[in-house]
């Protein structure tokens, strides 16, 4: 039989497929909040705490606007940060624990060590002391999220380097002459992007509901809809206007679901024990 392709392995999951579609939605949310919703997020349109479906589709919040077009350019603000500060996340760690698990050593104590100096701040409370002290914005959030972000990943990269580098097609590069760096980024470092792949779609989903719940907290930017800002700003009214908090949170929830789920279709897919000949 022919292997079967990364698609048909992650079709195969159908908590996959039913988190891709979730996911595939949120995005077409974000994409089309442009044009469905143009203008400023912020403008007031209407009396304030007017319910859903009326003459707005999600209603009003305190002030008077538009929450149907909060929840779309939030979509794209929650994405946007989530996906930025994984990247950045995974730039670091995987940085950090390829050399740590290459050369082994002292090279490794010392970066082992100053991963563990970050696991040992309580990563929430660490990234509120990072934005109160860059000032809260779009890129301090980022920031805050890939510093507190990337220790996870650097342990992980570093125990498949320690795994892997010992293996025959090492040797093989090491008496072909191949430098450290060819072999960390050519050899070793490919054999191990199923276990990153699937750690980052995972961490794409705490980066969100650490950006939420700066936003709540009044850490986000404030000229930049968000989900967390909206149920910032509507808590105070939780007993008279449940939809101000209530419709922001469900779209946190579906997306971080929808993205634990894709994560878990691809370590079915991307599991070399679950691959059938």
């Amino acid at each position: 039989m022919i292997r079967a392709s990364l698609w048909q392995r992650f079709a195969a999951s159908r908590s996959g497929l039913i988190g891709l579609a979730i996911l595939v939605l949120v995005l077409i949310l974000a994409a089309s909040a442009p044009v469905f919703f143009p203008g400023d997020p912020f403008a007031i349109v209407d009396k304030p705490f007017l319910p859903p479906f009326g003459t707005h589709l999600l209603g009003t919040d305190s002030l008077g606007r538009d929450m149907a077009a909060g929840i779309a350019h939030g979509a794209g603000t929650s994405l946007m940060i989530g996906l930025v500060a994984t990247l950045a996340a995974l730039f670091i760690g995987t940085l950090i624990g390829a050399f740590a698990g290459f050369y082994g050593g002292l090279v490794d104590n010392l970066l082992m060590r100053l991963t563990e100096l970050f696991q040992t701040i309580p990563s929430f409370i660490f990234a509120i002391v990072l934005v109160a002290i860059l000032s809260p914005s779009l890129s301090s959030t980022i920031i805050a999220i890939a510093v507190v972000s990337w220790p996870p990943i650097a342990r992980l990269v570093r125990g498949e380097f320690l795994s892997l580098r010992r293996r025959e097609f090492v040797e093989a590069a090491i008496v072909l002459g191949m430098g450290d760096l060819q072999m960390i980024f050519r050899q070793i470092l490919p054999n191990c992007l199923s276990a990153i792949i699937v750690t980052g779609s995972l961490l794409v989903a705490t980066a969100i509901l650490v950006e939420s719940a700066l936003a709540f907290l009044g850490l986000g930017d404030p000229n930049i809809m968000s989900w967390g800002f909206m149920i910032g700003a509507g808590r105070t009214y939780l007993r008279t206007a449940w939809w101000l908090c209530a419709i922001p949170g469900i779209a946190i929830l579906l997306t971080v679901l929808a993205i634990n789920l894709v994560g878990e279709g691809l370590n079915d897919a991307l599991n070399p024990r679950l691959r059938t000949l």
